[in-house]
């Protein structure tokens, strides 16, 4: 069953919790830009139905109060007394308030003059805000307001209709302008602009506070989901078949009920895995007994046939008794058992001559060593099992192609390496990923002649293994390469 292929998202974000930060960071960003969105629309609601008519009507009056043509010194009275800059542009007039002198000193008791402000209230006693910028397009109007018609008026006297429109506004600088019919132009601004440079320095403490609660929460996230290292590490030991060390819960939480599932499901294994190698090895033990009386018997026929194939049978199935014996042993290793090796320093070298001089002599096998290869601790017992079982594969499936097989070392700073090279077909690509599992066989080799029951080379893998090594097999072309890849840390402990 093909596997589902993993999301862009986490391929960019392998880390879960870097994941889950950003998701609940957008979901923040998401609630607070909903939330701004909804209090601008009640605010607008509020101002265009509540306030909009009684600060036009406020800001009329201020207009109203400076006259029409403007009159300087009543600007100038209202700038001093109110957080104002009022500027006049027009064909006659041109004054600005920020150009005049500073206020007054403070009073004789050292106290700041507090600023002298209007009290304009709403019928509920709220004070009125006193300019809120309104963009409005300007249009075209009456020249005064006819006496009746709502809106200021001084005097019985309409105000000029133009004077209750805004013609232009600039939101960034909170300003409001009023053309009056004369010509001029009155603009009215806050003249403490302190507070946009407030707003900005409250934007970046924001931004850095908000950077360092994603911080806090990323650490968060980190320590809730530490828990998952412990799994993965756990399910690696579980699948190399070490069951010696549960994984120890954390937390009672779900991670600390899926940690305790786990080492259940592990234990269970543990148990079938361990029931199946007991029985393996009561069967091989039991059975030795009988095939030696029967090769015994065997052995007191006489010569004929029956007898060598009798006696090429029971050779079979011993060696098959030794080296289920000797699997399940290795892989006892490999689960955290006994250690079951007997190391002593050694080349390579030296145990493939103890090992196969006699067949190099023969010209069945040929060698191409590397005597300079470093010691290691090997137990050589083991090793000469692993090069005969390579070597007893490649003569079986090698010598139709009349070339002996072939025994190499070479090696490097980090790892040694035998290989043995037979010149026969090969194997199909689709198999070399099998050919080192036990009792496996490819279809080619199910011949009686090959003999073989499909352990060989799941020993030499065990055999390696257990020596901190890998066994890898490929295709020369002609024939198959197995190499044993040994690490040069083992060398001398």
């Amino acid at each position: 069953m093909n596997a589902t292929p993993p999301s862009r998202w986490s391929v960019r974000f392998p880390s879960l919790g870097a994941r889950l930060v950003g998701l609940f960071l957008v979901l923040a960003i998401a609630v607070a830009v909903t939330f701004m969105l909804g209090m601008h629309v009640v605010q607008a609601t509020g101002w265009h139905e509540t306030l909009r008519p009684l600060v036009l009507n406020y800001t009329d009056t201020l207009v109203a109060e400076i006259g029409s043509p403007p009159d300087v010194e009543r600007a100038r009275v209202l700038a001093q007394r109110l957080p104002l800059r009022i500027r006049i542009d027009g064909p006659d007039i041109n004054w600005d308030s920020a150009d005049e002198p500073p206020p007054p000193p403070p009073a004789e008791d050292g106290h700041p003059r507090p600023p002298h402000r209007p009290v304009v209230t709403l019928p509920n006693g709220d004070p009125l805000p006193l300019v809120v910028p309104e963009p409005r397009a300007p249009r075209s109007a009456p020249e005064h307001m006819p006496p009746g018609a709502p809106g200021p008026h001084v005097g019985g006297r309409g105000l000029p209709y133009r004077m209750a429109l805004p013609t232009d506004i600039d939101p960034t600088h909170w300003r409001v302008v009023r053309r009056l019919p004369d010509g001029h132009r009155i603009v009215f601004s806050l003249a403490d602009t302190s507070h946009e440079q407030r707003a900005e320095h409250i934007g970046w403490a924001t931004l850095g506070l908000l950077l360092l609660l994603t911080a806090f929460a990323y650490a968060g996230v980190r320590h809730m989901l530490h828990p998952l290292v412990a799994l993965r590490e756990g399910a690696v030991r579980y699948g190399q078949g070490d069951f010696s060390q549960p994984i120890a819960p954390r937390n009672r939480d779900e991670l600390g009920d899926l940690a305790e599932q786990i080492n259940a499901m592990a234990a269970r294994l543990h148990h079938m895995l361990d029931a199946k190698r007991q029985l393996l090895l009561a069967i091989s033990h039991e059975l030795r007994s009988p095939l030696a009386r029967a090769r015994m018997n065997t052995e007191l026929l006489d010569e004929s046939g029956e007898r060598t194939a009798l006696l090429r049978d029971l050779g079979e199935m011993r060696d098959l008794i030794t080296d289920l014996l000797e699997s399940e042993r290795l892989a006892d290793v490999q689960a955290g058992g006994h250690a079951v090796l007997q190391t002593e320093s050694s080349t390579l070298s030296d145990i493939i001559h103890a090992q196969c001089d006699a067949q190099a002599a023969a010209g069945t096998v040929t060698l191409q060593l590397d005597d300079t290869l470093p010691a290691l601790l090997l137990d050589r017992a083991r090793m000469r099992l692993l090069l005969r079982n390579l070597v007893d594969n490649a003569l079986r499936h090698g010598g139709e192609s009349g070339q002996p097989p072939r025994v190499s070392t070479t090696g490097d700073a980090q790892s040694v390496a035998l290989a043995v090279r037979d010149f026969g077909p090969g194997m199909d690509d689709s198999q070399l990923q099998h050919a080192a599992e036990a009792f496996y066989r490819a279809d080619a080799a199910r011949l009686r002649s090959t003999g073989g029951v499909g352990l060989g080379l799941y020993l030499c893998k065990l055999v390696a293994e257990a020596h901190g090594g890998t066994l890898a097999l490929r295709n020369a072309h002609p024939g198959l390469e197995i190499t044993v890849t040994l690490p040069v840390s083992v060398a001398q402990g």
